[in-house]
């Protein structure tokens, strides 16, 4: 008497089921012909470039960015006011050492929010290599007081998770720089974060504790490092020569830029898809984030091209200041939590925008399972991961006991060859592989409209 009404739920999954497939396929499609990421992201790397909290340059992509949204024809366009750090790097640094060769310039970079050498000055001091902090800890102050620290560990390449191996060593890169001065160094030099030896310098953030002196802090490319370490073993008194022109100034106002599509059954429910419209100030942020940006605008714009009404608000936000300092992830975050918005998921993209490979869950293991139940729609596009994860900085913030956070996760093997580099240029990124990322999350966030329980 019971197989019946059994047998009507399978049907009604089943044909459920076929619904969801050709509306996945539907949104694939229109991405790979009617997409509008790569076009965006050129104008963002090209016409904009490199895009610093607090540049002028990133004034110029919150209104390309409001502009963009708006020719959507949202039902909400707006700006969020934030105070972000403004740091500018000023002439490119130099740092130098000779040996029977004569003098060898090496490719580097300060690090960023450090400080400068000096006015128009150089600092000289006798390298000593180590290869993490605990090493440098173990040494007597004497051993490093006067001297030009170089931390030279690479990132792990038995790792195949190429984040697993970045965060494995990124210590020495934010922390290297105090703990140094601690023990009397006049500056640092940091082996660049990159699996690959090439000629690029990686800046990124780096920090300095109050009572510490504050020391310069400079990347040097991997091919350099290798060869700054050579000659440490064969000259044992080698110098190095150091000079950049930073400067911290005042903080400055900027903006989130948010976008919204309201839900037609839950318009205050919000589910959030973003990247971070800031980059660092060398290279033109392509990966970084340039490519999160625009595939989540996309998101959107798909939405609208497919006349998908969702149930829920959807939102864009893209987010200012992720690279030194996440005050934008924050002021959204407080924002929210002052006006008590629900928010059932957010989804970032900040991985890049290479071919996409499934998703990161920082949730429940209820939304884990809930999610992985759509695991046979994603197979035929070549996602296949769906496991816990870290989702991403910017929206971090949100995390409480019931919000669900998502980060897309692309295939990392290439990411760090141009992370924080001049290497990370628009057309290092391909465009289908863009908007297969877009279609991606944009086909998750169909379902967890169409599916989702709080």
């Amino acid at each position: 008497m019971r197989i019946f009404p059994l047998l009507v739920c399978a049907l009604i999954y089943t044909f459920t089921f076929a619904q969801d497939d050709k509306t996945l396929r539907s949104i694939y499609d229109m991405a790979l012909t009617k997409s509008e990421a790569y076009d965006n992201l050129r104008y963002l790397c090209k016409d904009i470039g490199a895009r610093l909290s607090g540049s002028s340059e990133a004034d110029s992509a919150v209104a390309w960015g409001k502009r963009t949204l708006e020719s959507l024809n949202l039902d909400t366009v707006y700006l969020q006011e934030i105070t972000v750090p403004h740091w500018e790097r000023g002439k490119r640094e130099k740092v130098y050492f000779f040996n029977e060769k004569g003098k060898n310039a090496l490719k580097v970079s300060a690090l960023g929010g450090s400080v400068s050498t000096g006015l128009n000055q150089f600092i000289k001091g006798q390298v000593l290599e180590v290869k993490s902090i605990e090493e440098l800890n173990d040494l007597e102050d004497s051993m490093v007081r006067g001297k030009v620290v170089f931390f030279n560990r690479p990132m792990d390449p038995k790792l195949i998770s190429t984040f697993s191996a970045y965060g494995s060593c990124v210590d020495q890169r934010y922390a290297g720089a105090t703990e140094a001065s601690k023990k009397g160094a006049i500056a640092v030099v940091i082996r660049s974060m990159n699996l690959r030896n090439d000629d690029f310098p990686h800046t990124g953030s780096m920090g300095y504790e109050e009572g510490v002196d504050s020391i310069p802090a400079f990347a040097v490319s991997t091919n350099d490092a290798n060869y700054l370490s050579e000659n440490i073993k064969n000259h044992k008194e080698l110098e190095l020569s150091l000079k950049s022109h930073c400067k911290t100034y005042p903080d400055r106002i900027s903006y989130n830029v948010i976008g919204e599509i309201k839900g037609s059954e839950y318009p205050n429910e919000y589910i959030t898809v973003g990247g971070h419209i800031d980059s660092w100030d060398i290279g033109e942020g392509a990966q970084d984030d340039g490519a999160g940006v625009v595939q989540s605008i996309e998101v959107l714009h798909l939405l609208k091209m497919m006349d998908l009404k969702p149930k829920h608000t959807i939102r864009v936000v893209l987010f200012m200041n992720e690279e030194n300092g996440n005050r934008g992830g924050l002021g959204y975050a407080e924002r929210a939590a002052s006006e008590k918005e629900k928010h059932l998921m957010a989804l970032e993209s900040d991985r890049g925008g290479f071919s996409p490979r499934g998703f990161s869950i920082n949730g429940t293991e209820k939304q884990l399972n809930e999610i992985s139940k759509w695991k046979s729609l994603f197979e035929p596009y070549g996602i296949h991961e769906f496991k816990m994860g870290f989702a991403g900085v910017d929206i971090n913030p949100l995390k409480d006991d019931k919000i669900c956070l998502i980060g897309l996760s692309p295939d990392s093997q290439r990411y760090f060859d141009h992370h924080h580099s001049d290497n990370d240029i628009f057309e290092h990124v391909n465009k289908r592989e863009l908007e297969l990322g877009a279609a991606s999350m944009t086909s998750l966030i169909y379902l967890i409209d169409k599916y989702w329980i709080y």
